[in-house]
């Protein structure tokens, strides 16, 4: 039913799930996509994973750890619905500023929608911007997140890099993301879920199939983690680990600028 994994990150820049695209048509696609699910994206999550994301992202950010000191700031790319932001500021009892990064414009409202309810605005700020070609300086930020976005960015070494350049020195990376499954019984369960049931409960609540279709089908051609570790690796981060989460559904990468 699935498709092979990708040994790298170079073939991303082309397939769009299990179909080929051109060579820069993967952006626009990925965009439409977010934009159609971007209202109940956050309730689809829950569904999808049965609430796990939830414990996943705690997890994260409890790896990330934010000191509880002024003056301390986190990036966190594809975030726009702002679930890891939020977070963060609240481990470090809102001493941290997060700047909440993501090229969907309809992901943001709906970050900045959330934020104005929970009074963390001025902990936040929203940049519209693409992973790719970050809009900030060298040696800016002290933490570097992204949760489930990375396989959705065409040029994922570019990002790496970004993602590389814009950190202090001492600067974390940690990437959450869906990755490959390591037991045998949890993975036959996890594929008839996942290609079965995930697109017909995307119908249901949001009408539409397609969107998830996508995104169940993008997680089988992402690397796997230790091929997603190498990737890391290439691009610059020392003390590249990653811990698996639920089996190996999800999988927390962690880097460090040195």
């Amino acid at each position: 039913m699935s498709e092979q994994r990708t040994t790298g990150g170079e073939a991303m820049s082309t397939s769009y799930g299990f179909r080929q695209v051109a060579e820069g048509d993967k952006q626009s696609l990925v965009d439409t996509v977010f934009h159609k699910v971007a209202g109940r994206y956050d309730l689809m999550n829950d569904l999808m994973s049965g609430g796990l994301h939830r414990l996943w992202k705690d997890a994260m950010v409890a790896a990330l750890n934010p000191p509880k000191r002024p003056g301390w700031r986190a990036l966190d790319v594809a975030g726009g619905t702002g679930d890891i932001a939020f977070r963060i500021v609240d481990a470090s009892d809102r001493a941290a500023h997060v700047t909440v990064l993501d090229i969907n414009g309809s992901m943001l409202e709906v970050g900045r929608s959330r934020a104005e309810k929970r009074g963390l605005i001025g902990s936040l700020d929203f940049v519209e911007a693409n992973a790719q070609e970050l809009p900030f300086e060298d040696d800016t930020f002290d933490a570097y997140t992204i949760a489930f976005g990375i396989r959705n960015v065409p040029e994922i070494e570019t990002a790496l890099g970004e993602a590389y350049r814009v950190l202090k020195t001492g600067g974390r990376f940690l990437c959450l993301e869906f990755s490959e499954v390591d037991m045998p019984i949890l993975d036959r369960v996890y594929e008839q879920w996942s290609f079965k049931a995930i697109p017909q409960i995307g119908r249901m609540v949001t009408g539409e199939a397609e969107p998830y279709s996508y995104l169940v089908e993008s997680i089988r051609k992402f690397p796997n983690q230790t091929n997603f570790a190498s990737m890391i690796s290439r691009a610059g981060f020392e003390r590249v680990t990653f811990r698996n989460y639920s089996g190996g559904i999800a999988a927390l990468h962690s880097g460090w600028k040195l």
